[in-house]
C-alpha cells in the first residue's frame, strides 16, 4: 500500500461502515465523503515514494504526419534524466486498444491525432523531464487531416486514417462500424405514404469532454520478482491489465494494479492513458515513477464523447401516433477505434427513443478520422440519440398543434411493447408516467416575481434589469440501457468473509470495482449488513488479486457488483448455517426459514436461535461468487435484430428557462426530473446521480465543447472549456419511481446515466419556446441566439 505522506491519508486504505441498520435502501454514509469534504482524501496524483521518478510524455503538435526521425541526444544528456524512451525500447507488443488494438503505445512512423505520444522521459523532477522532453528532435512530414465523418467517408479524395493493410477484416475503409435497424416494413414509399405529417430535421451534437476534476496519474513502482505494481485512478482494473501485459511482456501474475482515489470518470478512464508509459519507465530505470497530467495533458490525454451529425424523419398520423422513423447517424472517432463499434451499437439501437414505433429504418456509423479519439462517455451513444429524436417530438407536436407532453405520452413505450431491435420490453417502463410527473410539478415563481436581479441571466453581472428576457418550458424524455451489451460476457467477482473480531462478526468484502465517485463502496457495504445482518463491513481495496468486477460504467456496477457481493454473501450465510447443522443439529427445513439479523440467527418469528459470533467462534467463512446477468446477443448486421441490452432505464426532464433575447444568455431557472430507478439501495446516492447527471446534460445543452479545427484542439483548459458551476445550476426537483425490475438483483435499474440524457434536449426545447428559433445544434451558444 503506498502511503501519501503530503496528506497523510493511505491510498487504498479499507472502508470500515457501520452500524447496521445502514443497509439496502437506507442513505447510508459514504465512508469516503468526510475526507473528501475536508480535504484528507489522497488521490492518485497524492501518490509518493521517497525514491521516485518522474515521468512525461513528448507529444505530437500535428493531427497528421509521418516521422521521419526522432533524435533523442539532448534529451539523454540533461542531468537528472534517467530514461527517454521511444517505440523502439517496448518489450513487447506495441499496439493496445480497449476493444481493437489498433493505438500505438507509442507513436511509430506516423501521427494520427493532434497530442498523439512519441517518446516518454523519466526524471528525477517533474520540470527536468518536461525540459527533456522538449530537447527531444522529431522531424515530420505534415500531412492534411481528415477532420470530418464526411471527408472519412470520401477515401478517394482524402485515403485512410489508417493504411489499408491495417483494417483487416474489422472495418470498410474509414468505418470504424456500422451498424442498422430495419423494423416493420422499414422506411418505403408506401409507408411514407401512411403518414399523414411529416418531419425532418438536421443535427449536431458537439464533443464533449467528461471534465472530471482529477487528472490521470499512477505510481508504478518494479517489484522484485520482476513484476510491477501500478496504483492507478482507472475504471476496469483488469482491462488495463490485460491490454498492458502484452505490452510489458509480462503475465498478469507480474503486472499487478491496485486502485488509487479517483477523482470522476464518466467514461474518460475506461481507455489506457499513463498506466503503460509509467511502467515502461519504472520497469527500464528500476525505479518507482509517477506520472501526472496537467489539465492541458489531461484533454490531449483521454478520449471524449463522439461528436455527431444526425438527419431524422419522422410520419405521423393526424392524431400523433407515429408510423416510422428513419435517421442516419454519423459520429465521429477520431483517430483510434476505441469503444466506438459499442457506442454505434447503442446510438442506432436507441435511435428511436422509448416510443412504439412500427416502421424504423436506421443507419448509424462511427469514422475514423485525425480528431482526438472518442470512446465512452456517460449516455454512450445515446446522449446525441436523445437531442435529435426529442427535437424531432416537438417538431412533431407543433406540426400537429398537440401538447408535446401528450404526443410523447400517446407514443410511449411500455411493458411489453416491441423495441425497433424486436427485443421485448420485459420490466415495467413507466415512460408516461415519468412524463406527467415532471408536467404536473409546480413551476417556479417567473422573474418578475422577484426584485433579485442576480436570478435574470447574466445578473451577476448586472447586464440586464428584465428588458428583453422571455421564459420558455421545455420537455424531454430518454431510454438508456444499463450494463454491457451485444452479447458480452458482462460478470463481477466477489469474495466475502465472516469472521469474529473483538467479539463482533465482521463482513470482509473484497471486489475489483472501482469507484469513481459513484459510492460503489458504500454500497456493497449496505449489502453485507443487509444479506448477513453485522455491523461492522470492511470493504477492502480494489486489486487485481481479486477477479474481475467489470468497468465502472454502462450503469453497471450496483447490478453486477452488487449481484457479485449479495450471492457471495447468500454463499456465506447458507456456510454459516451449515456450522449450526453440524454443531447444534439444525434440520434441513430448520434451516430453510432461519436468517441473520442484528448478529443473530433470527427465526421466521423473530425468535433468536443462536448468536452469530457464539456459533462462528474462531471459524471464519470466506466465499467467492461470480455473478452474470441473463446473456444478451449481437445485433443482426443487416437488420439490427436481436436481444441486445438486458435492462432499459427511463428518465424524463422538465426545463425551465430565462433567455435574454438581446444578448444571447441563458438562464435555466430549474431541471425538474423524474426516474425510474426499480429500487434505490442508497436514495441520497440516487439522488447525487440525477442531480449529476442532469448537470452534465445542461452543460452540453449550453456551454460544453472542445473546439476542434484544422483536427487540432482549441480549448484544453477549463478557462477555456466552460463547465457549470454552482451558478448555472438551478434547483431541481426530482421524483424517483421504483418499478422493480424482476431480473435484477433487488429490483434495482442502473441510475447513473438516464438523466444525462433528457436534460440536454429539455433545456433546448425551453430555450426554442422562449425565442421561435430552430436550435439544431448543442451546444446553444449565444450567436445562435442573436444571430450575429
Amino acid at each position: 500500500m503506498a502511503e501519501d505522506t503530503t496528506r497523510g491519508t493511505p491510498v487504498g486504505l479499507p472502508h470500515t461502515t457501520a452500524p447496521e441498520r445502514d443497509g439496502v435502501g437506507a442513505s447510508a454514509p459514504r465512508p469516503d465523503g468526510v475526507l473528501k469534504v475536508r480535504g484528507d482524501f489522497a488521490f492518485s496524483s497524492d501518490l509518493w515514494h521517497e525514491d521516485m521518478l518522474w515521468g512525461t510524455t513528448l507529444r505530437s503538435p500535428h493531427p497528421r504526419a509521418r516521422i521521419l526521425a526522432v533524435d533523442i541526444t539532448e534529451a539523454v544528456a540533461l542531468p537528472g534524466v534517467h530514461a527517454v524512451l521511444t517505440h523502439e525500447d517496448i518489450p513487447g507488443e506495441k499496439f493496445y486498444g480497449l476493444e481493437i488494438a489498433d493505438q500505438p503505445v507509442l507513436a511509430i512512423d506516423q501521427v494520427r491525432y493532434h497530442g498523439e505520444p512519441i517518446a516518454i522521459v523519466a526524471a528525477d523532477h517533474p520540470e527536468t523531464a518536461r525540459r527533456a522532453a522538449a530537447r527531444i528532435a522529431v522531424t515530420y512530414d505534415v500531412l492534411p487531416p481528415i477532420t470530418s465523418p464526411e471527408e472519412a467517408a470520401d477515401t478517394a479524395s482524402h485515403g485512410h486514417v489508417h493504411a489499408p493493410a491495417e483494417y483487416k477484416a474489422r472495418a470498410d475503409g474509414n468505418v470504424v462500424h456500422r451498424q442498422r435497424i430495419v423494423s416493420g416494413a422499414g422506411v418505403t414509399d408506401e409507408v411514407r405514404a401512411a403518414a399523414d405529417v411529416v418531419v425532418r430535421g438536421d443535427y449536431e451534437v458537439g464533443m464533449q469532454d467528461q471534465a472530471f476534476l482529477g487528472p490521470e496519474s499512477g505510481l508504478a513502482v518494479p517489484a522484485e520478482d520482476g513484476g510491477v505494481d501500478l496504483y492507478i485512478a482507472t475504471q476496469w482494473m483488469h482491462a488495463d491489465q490485460r491490454q498492458m501485459c502484452p505490452v510489458l511482456g509480462l503475465p498478469p501474475d507480474k503486472v499487478r494494479l491496485t486502485l488509487a482515489g479517483v477523482g470522476g470518470a464518466f467514461g474518460g478512464r475506461e481507455d489506457i492513458s499513463m498506466q503503460v508509459h509509467a511502467c515502461l519507465l519504472a520497469l527500464h530505470t528500476g525505479r518507482p515513477v509517477k506520472i501526472v497530467y496537467s489539465r492541458e495533458e489531461s484533454f490531449f490525454g483521454h478520449v471524449h464523447r463522439h461528436p455527431a451529425w444526425l438527419t431524422y424523419e419522422h410520419g405521423a398520423t393526424r392524431d400523433g401516433k407515429l408510423v416510422y422513423v428513419e435517421a442516419r447517424m454519423s459520429l465521429d472517432g477520431g483517430a483510434y477505434a476505441s469503444t466506438s463499434a459499442a457506442v454505434v451499437g447503442n446510438a442506432a439501437s436507441l435511435a428511436i427513443g422509448p416510443y412504439a414505433v412500427p416502421n424504423v429504418a436506421v443507419d448509424a456509423a462511427a469514422y475514423y478520422t485525425n480528431n482526438p479519439p472518442c470512446g465512452a462517455m456517460r449516455g454512450f451513444g445515446a446522449v446525441q440519440a436523445c437531442f435529435a429524436y426529442e427535437s424531432q417530438m416537438d417538431r412533431l407536436a407543433e406540426e400537429l398543434a398537440m401538447d408535446p407532453v401528450e404526443l410523447r405520452c400517446r407514443n410511449a413505450v411500455e411493458e411489453g411493447s416491441a423495441m425497433p431491435t424486436g427485443q421485448t420490453v420485459d420490466a415495467p417502463a413507466p415512460v408516461a408516467e415519468l412524463l406527467r410527473r415532471v408536467r404536473d410539478m409546480p413551476l417556479p415563481p417567473t422573474g418578475t416575481d422577484s426584485p433579485d436581479l442576480r436570478e435574470l441571466p447574466g445578473g451577476v453581472s448586472n447586464t440586464t434589469h428584465g428588458e428583453g428576457v422571455v421564459r420558455g418550458i421545455g420537455y424531454a424524455v430518454g431510454i438508456k440501457n444499463a450494463g454491457f451489451s451485444e452479447g458480452f460476457d458482462d460478470y463481477s467477482t466477489a469474495r466475502v468473509r465472516l469472521e469474529v473480531i473483538a467479539g463482533e462478526p465482521v463482513a470482509v468484502v473484497h471486489t475489483a470495482a472501482a469507484e469513481v465517485g459513484q459510492g460503489g463502496v458504500t454500497v456493497q457495504g449496505q449489502i453485507a449488513r443487509t444479506e448477513l445482518g453485522v455491523g461492522r463491513v470492511t470493504v477492502q481495496p480494489a486489486d487485481t488479486r481479486v477477479g474481475s468486477a467489470g468497468s465502472t460504467s454502462a450503469s453497471r456496477q450496483t447490478y453486477v457488483t452488487g449481484g457479485a457481493v449479495k450471492t457471495a454473501c447468500e454463499a456465506v450465510r447458507a456456510a454459516v448455517f451449515e456450522i449450526g447443522m453440524r454443531r447444534y443439529g439444525w434440520s434441513g427445513e430448520m434451516v430453510a426459514g432461519l436468517a441473520l439479523a442484528a448478529g443473530k440467527v433470527v427465526a421466521p418469528d423473530g425468535a433468536v436461535v443462536a448468536d452469530l459470533a457464539e456459533l462462528l467462534g474462531g471459524e471464519a467463512v470466506e466465499e467467492t461468487r461470480v455473478y452474470r446477468h441473463r446473456p444478451t446477443q449481437a445485433f443482426d448486421k443487416v437488420t439490427g435484430q436481436g436481444f441486445g441490452h438486458v435492462q432499459y432505464t427511463f428518465c424524463a426532464h422538465r426545463a425551465v428557462v430565462d433567455v435574454d433575447t438581446e444578448l444571447g444568455l441563458v438562464k435555466v431557472v430549474e431541471l425538474a426530473a423524474a426516474q425510474d430507478v426499480g429500487l434505490m439501495v442508497n436514495p441520497a446516492a440516487v439522488l447525487g446521480q440525477v442531480h449529476g447527471g442532469s448537470a452534465q446534460g445542461l452543460g452540453l445543452a449550453v456551454m460544453e465543447e472542445i473546439v476542434v479545427a484544422d483536427a487540432k484542439v482549441r480549448n484544453p483548459s477549463f478557462t477555456d472549456y466552460l463547465i457549470p458551476t454552482i451558478l448555472d445550476t438551478p434547483p431541481m426537483r426530482v421524483d424517483v419511481l421504483e418499478h422493480p425490475d424482476p431480473h435484477a438483483p433487488y429490483g434495482l435499474r442502473g441510475a447513473g446515466e438516464a438523466s444525462a440524457l433528457s436534460s440536454t434536449p429539455a433545456v433546448v426545447s425551453a430555450i426554442r419556446a422562449a425565442t421561435g428559433l430552430p436550435l439544431n445544434r448543442v451546444p446553444v451558444r449565444p450567436e445562435h441566439l442573436t444571430g450575429t
